[in-house]
């Protein structure tokens, strides 16, 4: 009996030893390995969870600015710009087949289509993501509605579906300016009667838009890349996605504090203090003009092959009294030297820097039009080099490089812009 009490007792004491307290202790306190796995895993579901609210909340504001633009739009669709559906749409490109595409600018590729009633257009698809892009998009199809001019580009409708935000232009076969001005092969075609017509045309075009339609609008990208030519070679001045209704009466400019146009066509007022009117429009009319005399390019390759800016190169030719030095060589001898000097001094009128004594584009169309109109004597242009005196203004720019295929719409070689509301 005794030996029996003891072991009893022993087995007493072994399960105080390993009672309650300590055994919970000892199940209760997890490794360290399977902490980290479990901060690890309640890490990667909040995080994971943070990203799926942040999808829907992009989600959701992407379809309300889409939504809020159809219904801004859509009432104007009816009577000024049809909408267009995008199964019709997609129908006439192909499902935008790569063979139908005709070229990409900053803001998306434009494609070749013909609808269903056999009418060609050019569609331009604009990325869906691109808040920049939204903003222009959204701009032309207000404005362009209301514009109607022989010498401006027609736009025939827009599209706004899920994702997608296009415009519907006619289509125009021998596409942009630039690919036939700047092409060493192709500039032969541009005879000096047909390059006559274009810079009427473009002043023609421009006059509407400052003067003569129901808004007072300044493209502020007028370009070679953004002349379009039709089947006659009669010039269409075309993308209005950073075009501006100007509503000052007083003939000032409006300082928009931001920089937006293409490095070469800038005014010097524009390029450094963001201030545009009117007369800035007049600057870039200029040397689109110098362009098609001399069938060079305003940019960078004239910078490093001449160390100085075209417009700068005009005017020492013109001070040297050698006009003819300056006129494509494409061109020969056939031209009207009259009405080759008469655009050449236009011209340098219209890039004088300050913009007070550039002349109007109704005074621009006179003076082109004019034999017997006496022209005053230009100001020297703003210097535009590495070697600036006028440095180019130094703030934060975001830019552009685009490509160099041609097609029927904006082509930068640099374009200068800044995110704004419009």
């Amino acid at each position: 009996m005794a030996s029996a009490g003891h072991i009893a007792s022993s087995h007493h004491r072994r399960l105080l030893d390993t009672g309650p307290g300590k055994g919970a202790d000892n199940s209760s306190s997890p490794s360290p390995d399977a902490t980290r796995i479990m901060v690890g895993v309640l890490v990667t579901v909040i995080c994971c969870t943070l990203l799926y609210c942040i999808y829907c909340w992009r989600w959701r504001k992407r379809n309300a600015i889409r939504r809020s633009l159809i219904q801004r739009l859509g009432p104007r669709s009816s009577s000024d710009l049809p909408l267009i559906d995008l199964i019709s749409i997609l129908a006439a490109t192909e499902n935008f087949a790569e063979a139908k595409k005709l070229g990409e600018g900053g803001f998306g590729p434009v494609y070749r289509g013909v609808l269903s009633g056999g009418s060609e257009i050019a569609v331009k698809r604009l990325s869906a993501r691109s808040r920049q892009g939204s903003a222009e998009f959204r701009n032309e199809v207000e404005l362009i509605a209301k514009l109607q001019h022989r010498n401006l580009v027609r736009l025939l409708g827009w599209c706004a579906e899920h994702d997608e935000k296009l415009l519907v232009y006619e289509y125009l076969p021998n596409r942009s300016l630039d690919a036939f001005l700047f092409d060493p092969i192709k500039s032969v075609q541009l005879g000096w009667s047909t390059r006559h017509n274009v810079i009427l045309g473009i002043a023609r075009g421009l006059l509407y838009l400052h003067e003569d339609s129901l808004l007072k609008v300044v493209h502020r990208d007028l370009k070679a890349s953004n002349v379009l030519l039709d089947d006659k070679m009669n010039p269409k001045i075309s993308d209005f996605g950073m075009a501006k209704i100007f509503e000052e009466e007083s003939g000032g400019g409006i300082n928009m504090g931001c920089v937006v146009g293409t490095y070469g066509y800038m005014a010097p007022e524009l390029a450094l203090e963001g201030v545009f009117s009117v007369k800035s429009d007049v600057f870039s009319f200029g040397v689109l003009l110098l362009e098609i005399l001399s069938g060079q390019r305003n940019g960078a390759l004239y910078l490093e092959e001449h160390d100085q800016s075209l417009i700068r190169g005009a005017w020492k030719l013109w001070i040297q009294d050698d006009a003819a030095e300056f006129m494509d060589p494409s061109l020969g001898r056939s031209y009207s030297r009259d009405e080759a000097w008469r655009c050449y001094h236009v011209g340098l009128l219209c890039v004088q820097g300050n913009p007070d004594v550039r002349p109007t584009m109704s005074s621009v169309l006179h003076m082109l039009i004019s034999d017997h109109m006496e022209l005053p004597a230009p100001d020297r242009p703003p210097l535009f080099t590495r070697h600036n005196s006028i440095p180019f203004p130094a703030m934060p720019l975001s830019v552009r490089t685009e490509s160099r295929v041609s097609p029927p719409h904006s082509i930068n070689d640099v374009t200068i812009t800044t995110i704004e509301p419009r």
